[in-house]
């Protein structure tokens, strides 16, 4: 039985049930009509007896899947259209903890682009294999949004001290290739895209497995190498002591940290690390409905309407923040974003 919407595609083949996401064009982001079939497939598939595993994939060579529709949710901000903010952001909330809640194996190949909500459909699930053209990201603080779809969760409990690694990767939305997001804790496994059709084949059959047998080592790159500074410059937990630390470091990799927490929007970051800190204490379910609550206050900040312009809408990348640096921040102003 295949079940084809707009943007996805869903199906079984063999023991597996298949999730491809097909808007290729828009590198795989997803709308509303894709959250609602992948949604729907979930529940499907967690039920059928003749589905042993899930595949999630993405279509057109380039992407797994790129985010959410972020202009589209600018759009409605600017139109102060509320419902459907919060339809989009309850239910792909649902689906992350779904996925997180799903009984089976979920297996997602990530062979390109993966940022936001794409981290979303897939860190949730048993198995993240990346390839060498992989590339993972959360990206939101340069759009005045926040790491969301339950990585507030997720990004506290990476591998190292006091969750520097999540922070550092939330507040600079660093990108991570193929091994490194392996090294960092956010992919699983790495598997050469070579690989990738011998591992598919076997994962139709329903061998799970198939994804360790196949998998390279990945020796100490340059996650490992960075670690001990990462650990460092952002287990503080305020911006003023990160950027201070980051600058008494005096390294090339410290300024240009420094350089990118700049260019950020201050309130997202500020937002960021209040989020983190809370969502370490946190289960996922507190977390994804700590997001949502966040979300009503964070898209109507004129900041992201505004960063979604600069990136996304006229691409200048010349954003006028509100405030306009991290010293102007009003702490209580960032705590009522929270509800």
């Amino acid at each position: 039985m295949e079940q084809a919407v707009s943007g996805v595609v869903a199906r079984i083949e063999g023991r597996a049930g298949t999730i491809l996401l097909d808007r290729p064009r828009a590198l795989n982001a997803l709308d509303q009509p894709m959250i609602d079939a992948l949604a729907d497939a979930t529940a499907r598939f967690r039920e059928d007896p003749a589905v042993d595993l899930v595949l999630v994939e993405g279509a057109g060579g380039r992407a797994f899947c790129a985010g959410g529709d972020v202009r589209a949710i600018r759009d409605a901000a600017l139109a102060a259209d509320r419902a459907t903010i919060e339809r989009f952001f309850s239910s792909e909330y649902a689906l992350n903890r779904a996925i997180a809640e799903f009984p089976k194996p979920w297996i997602s190949l990530i062979d390109g682009v993966c940022m936001g909500g794409g981290i979303g459909v897939s860190v949730h699930g048993s198995h993240r294999v990346v390839t060498e053209h992989a590339l993972m990201a959360m990206p939101e603080t340069a759009i005045a949004l926040f790491p969301d779809v339950g990585t507030s969760f997720v990004l506290p409990r990476l591998p190292g001290r006091r969750g520097a690694m999540g922070r550092w990767l939330a507040l600079t939305g660093a990108r991570l290739q193929g091994a490194e997001a392996v090294e960092a804790g956010l992919a699983t496994h790495f598997v050469p895209r070579e690989r990738l059709p011998t591992l598919r084949q076997a994962l139709l059959a329903g061998d799970a497995g198939a994804v360790t047998h196949r998998a390279a080592a990945v020796p100490p790159g340059r996650i490992e190498s960075e670690r001990a500074a990462i650990e460092r410059c952002f287990s503080p937990d305020d911006l003023v002591s990160i950027t201070s630390v980051l600058a008494a470091e005096g390294t090339d990799w410290a300024r240009a940290q420094l350089e990118i927490l700049r260019r950020m929007s201050p309130t997202s970051l500020a937002v960021t690390l209040e989020l983190l800190r809370r969502g370490a204490g946190m289960d996922l379910p507190a977390c994804l409905a700590m997001e949502l609550a966040l979300t009503r206050g964070v898209t109507a900040h004129p900041d992201f309407a505004e960063g979604v312009r600069a990136v996304l809408v006229d691409k200048d990348n010349a954003p006028r923040w509100q405030p306009d640096s991290i010293g102007a921040l009003d702490r209580d102003e960032v705590l009522r974003l929270f509800g």
